[in-house]
This record gives structure tokens, sequence and C-alpha cells, in this order.
């Protein structure tokens, strides 16, 4: 790799017109992960390409006059220090807001990488083309905030927010809440059971263990090969089961874990606390992203929690 200051004018020209054509697609991909789920969004992002590929044009009419018709091929992981973007695959899973905020970003990284890079140089030439560059990035940034503002009036943005929300709950939320739910209650009854008939914390442990990893894998088929997603908007079934089994693993675990304290009634003790805030942690979610009453949530929760947990020290007691 080139440090960028090592670059001549040409080359800073060449590099300046690949990072233009590859942020231009960079928004293409965009628009078109966008397209059927935030069909606004989409074309906020196909006028966001148009304008890098207008200012990509500029860059080569302004290199040809300079240096001819020959660009040599320079990207940005090519040169030390320059700025990178994310792989669009690594945001289009995250959510409209996720690629709203990267586009916002990329930008302003450009716009301040271009400033940064022209107090570095005390060639008159190379300090006025990256002052030029750097307004051109300012530009993009305006022309960006433009079109999202006529293309993403208040209503349709709030209605695509409304959505995204929607989806996060349906495919993130609720497996991962149904999980909780099943590892945090149905493993209170073999956990306590096991450690009142030997008072052995070890051996509570194993159990809490075999439980947990048993009813995540459990959980997570079930929730995987419960429907393919495409009727139900539910999302990929993969990663609904990836979430549900490892919600479920992590409810059980929690109370399992004291059992590690050799001190029975210490491991005990930490065990029904860890409970009480699992159970807790279930209702504030049915609260926050279920509309369930707080007080509602709390109560039915604790009560099947109770009656599982009461089940458990019975049986291990008896």
């Amino acid at each position: 790799m080139r440090s960028f200051t090592d670059l001549s004018e040409r080359e800073l020209l060449a590099l300046a017109i690949s990072s233009e054509e590859e942020d231009g697609r960079i928004y293409a991909d965009f628009a078109d992960g966008l397209r059927e789920n935030y069909p606004a969004s989409a074309q906020v992002f196909v006028d966001m390409a148009a304008e890098e590929s207008e200012h990509r044009r500029r860059l080569i009419d302004l290199y040809t006059s300079k240096f001819g018709d020959h660009i040599p091929l320079i990207r940005r992981h090519d040169v030390r220090g320059w700025v990178q973007r994310r792989p669009v695959w690594q945001l289009r899973p995250l959510g409209i807001n996720v690629v709203r905020r990267q586009a916002r970003q990329m930008e302003q990284d450009a716009a301040r990488f271009y400033q940064q890079a022209a107090t570095r140089t005390s060639d008159a030439a190379i300090r006025k083309l990256l002052g030029d560059l750097a307004a051109a990035e300012a530009e993009h940034e305006t022309a960006a905030a433009r079109i999202e503002a006529a293309r993403l009036p208040e209503n349709v943005r709030a209605g695509e927010d409304d959505s995204a929300q929607r989806r996060f709950v349906l495919q993130i939320i609720q497996p991962g809440l149904v999980g909780l739910m099943d590892g945090s209650v149905s493993t209170l009854a073999p956990v306590f059971a096991a450690a009142f008939a030997t008072h052995n914390p070890w051996n509570a442990f194993l159990v809490g263990i075999a439980a947990s990893v048993g009813a995540g894998i459990s959980m997570g088929f079930a929730e995987a090969l419960a429907d393919d997603g495409k009727l139900s908007g539910r999302g990929a079934p993969l990663l609904r089961g990836l979430v549900c089994g490892l919600m479920t693993f992590g409810g059980g675990i929690g109370h399992t874990l004291p059992y590690l304290i050799p001190n029975f009634y210490t491991a005990t003790v930490i065990a029904c606390v860890v409970v009480v805030i699992e159970l807790l942690t279930i209702a504030w979610i049915q609260w926050r992203y279920m509309d369930t009453p707080p007080v509602a949530a709390a109560a039915k929760v604790m009560l099947g929690g109770g009656l599982v947990l009461a089940a458990g020290v019975l049986i291990g007691s008896s």
C-alpha cells in the first residue's frame, strides 16, 4: 500500500474517480436492497447514485484535460489511510436507519479526509485540488439531504420507519422473546429439582447446562421450521431460529452459572436473584415492544416463573 501523501496530482484524481464510481455503485446496491420494502428510500439512493455519476463525469473531464485519456486504476484499499467503506452485505440486513446513517457518513468521511490531506502538503496545486474535492464532497452531502427531503416527506418517512420497527419486532424481538421465556422458565424446574434433591451445586450445574443446550437446540429448530417467513413477513428462518436458540440458551444458563459456586445455599440465593432479573427482563421486553401493560406483564411472568420454580423445589425436596 502507498501513502496518500506520496500520490501525485494525477494519481489523486484517478483515486477520486474510482472512489466516486464505488460510492455510486454502493448507493445503487442500497436502492436495490431497499426497493421491495422501502420504495421511497430506494428512490433516494437511485438519485444519489446519479449525483455520484455526475461528479465522476466532471472529475474525468478534468483528468483528461490535464493528463490524457488513460486513467490508472487506483482504489481505496491501495492507499494507506484512505477512508474504507463497509461492505453492503453487512449493512442491508441491519435496517433502513443504518443504511441512511451510512450514506451520510460516507459523504462526511470523504470530505474530512480531503480536508485533512490538504493540510499535509505544501504543493499549491495539490492543495487546491484537495480543497476542491472536499467542497465537492460537502456538496454531495447537501445534495443528499435535498434529495431525501424531496423524496421522503415526513409522512412517507414515518410510514417506512413504522414498517422497519414492525419488521424488527417480527424478525428479532418475537423469536428472541419466545426463546428467552422458554429458556428462563422451562429450565427452572430441572435445575432447582436437581439442586434440592442432591444439595450438590455441581450436579445442578450439569443439569442446567444440559437443559439449556437441549432447549436451545430444540427451540432453534422449532422456530426455523415454523414457517419460511414469506407470507408472515417474519424474515429468514435461519436468522429467527438462531436468535430463538441463542436466547433460549441464554435464558437457561443465567440461573445455572451460580451453581459453579461450591456453597449450595449461596449458589441458590444468587440463582434466585438471577431468576427474578430474567423474569423482569421478559416483562420489560413485553412492555417495550408488545405494548403489554407493565404491571400485567410483570405479574404474569412472575406468576408463571414462580409456579415452575416452586414445582422444581418441591420435586427436588420430596
